[in-house]
């Protein structure tokens, strides 16, 4: 009796299971609850699910009519959800936290569906931004692509200041789509490369190019200059190239648009002349955050199946989950998947409240989150052992998928580079004090 009382004691004073939300170690707001567990069904029920069946089709079958990947922009359509980041009456901190919380879930389900998501509401969540209503309802109802990336000028696009150019190189690169504006009008003329996101399909999309104002495409440092226009993709001389075949994120359509004289009027700019860079620097802070998060909720599907399996397979006469090595193993993952979710949320934070945001920095989050989404999808894989390997179980797929963000939206080393240019340049400016 003295013995069974000592142990209830015992029992009573040991720390109970912790506080967690679906997405980890963190307390939400009732509000903010609700969010999440809608999203969290909506994306267990509607988009994991067509992300799956997607990935199993030629890039041809995912684009064709009667395909999958227009049933579920259908549901998506008719849900009500929108891929936004302002809503009326809530104060921007509050937004961040809710747009980081789901979106998380988004990339939870399938990642390359989240990405198409986040890009098709792009060029009215630009508009929205600039305070262009009649973009926005040309925008509205229509999927979206952000056309910023072509053949010859990928990672030379993404170079902000002059003084990166390679000290061989006399001036940048204007690229392959350029445009030239004049008496009121802008015409376009070249292509994107093949890795626009609903490239194939898109209806509407928000091009960041090099641009001719009449006095040549490169300004007296030999930097390019731009303009940020939005193009319906249903007029004259627009069209596109074959769906994209590729490793990973097989269910987010990319592919080429070409543009032969296609002319907008002027007021379809988001940022002209000496505005543009500081426009286009706008456009892609916003994109690398939406990265971080989505790949925060790959990393934490793949996270999760790795513990489920693990404690239904046994080894050596015990479940998996019962080793040592094995919780060592979970125990790194589920590290790494909260740094991510902190790094997200804080560059996302960043980006809604800041002053004077910077696509540098969000570039770094961007890095971080992708890099470390890979080793999470790795190590899970590797847990799962040979069955890993195999389309009988999701891993190989998040691992497909999970390779590709260190390339989209820019390449890794390159954007982590650009961190270290930005952080020079915060040094010489007295920013960083030792």
């Amino acid at each position: 009796m003295t013995q069974q009382l000592d142990n209830d004691v015992r029992a009573s004073v040991r720390p109970v299971i912790p506080h967690t939300e679906l997405s980890g170690f963190e307390v939400l707001g009732e509000d903010e609850r609700a969010v999440q567990q809608a999203l969290h069904g909506f994306a267990r029920d509607v988009i994991r699910p067509a992300g799956i069946a997607l990935d199993k089709l030629t890039a041809e079958e995912v684009v064709a009519p009667g395909s999958p990947f227009w049933e579920f922009l259908h549901t998506v359509v008719t849900s009500g959800i929108e891929f936004d980041n302002a809503m009326e009456g809530v104060p921007p901190a509050a937004m961040a936290r809710l747009q980081a919380i789901a979106v998380e879930e988004l990339g939870w389900g399938d990642a390359g569906l989240a990405v198409t998501l986040g890009a098709g509401a792009f060029p009215k969540m630009m508009a929205a931004r600039a305070g262009n209503q009649e973009l926005v309802e040309l925008c509205t109802g229509k999927l979206g692509a952000w056309v910023g990336t072509q053949p010859d000028r990928g990672s030379d696009g993404l170079s902000l200041y002059p003084s990166e150019r390679h000290a061989a190189a006399t001036q940048g690169n204007k690229g392959n789509l350029t445009a030239r504006v004049s008496g009121g009008e802008i015409v376009i003329n070249g292509q994107s490369s093949a890795w626009v996101t609903n490239g194939p399909v898109a209806q509407v999309g928000l091009l960041t190019i090099a641009a001719d104002y009449g006095e040549g495409f490169f300004d007296n440092e030999g930097h390019p200059r731009g303009v940020e226009v939005i193009v319906p993709l249903d007029l004259p001389g627009v069209s596109r190239g074959r769906p994209l075949e590729k490793l990973g994120k097989r269910a987010q359509p990319q592919g080429e648009i070409f543009f032969d004289n296609v002319k907008v009027p002027v007021r379809f700019a988001l940022s002209l002349g000496d505005d543009y860079w500081r426009g286009h620097a706008g456009t892609w802070s916003t994109a690398g955050v939406a990265m971080s998060q989505i790949m925060t909720g790959l990393a934490r599907a793949a996270f999760e199946y790795a513990v489920e399996y693990t404690h239904e397979r046994k080894q050596g006469g015990a479940l998996l989950a019962d080793h040592q090595l094995t919780q060592y193993r979970l125990g790194n993952l589920a590290r790494k998947v909260e740094t991510m979710r902190s790094v997200a949320r804080r560059a996302t934070d960043y980006t809604f409240l800041s002053p004077q945001k910077h696509p540098y920095y969000t570039a770094s989050a961007k890095v971080t989150c992708t890099e470390l989404a890979f080793e999470v999808a790795d190590e899970a894989l590797q847990l799962f052992g040979g069955y890993g390997l195999t389309r009988e179980y999701p891993m190989e797929k998040l691992f497909r998928d999970a390779r590709a963000s260190r390339i989209e939206d820019g390449e890794n080393n390159l954007l982590a580079m650009k961190f270290g240019v930005l952080n020079s340049m915060l040094h010489r400016a007295g920013k960083l004090h030792p």
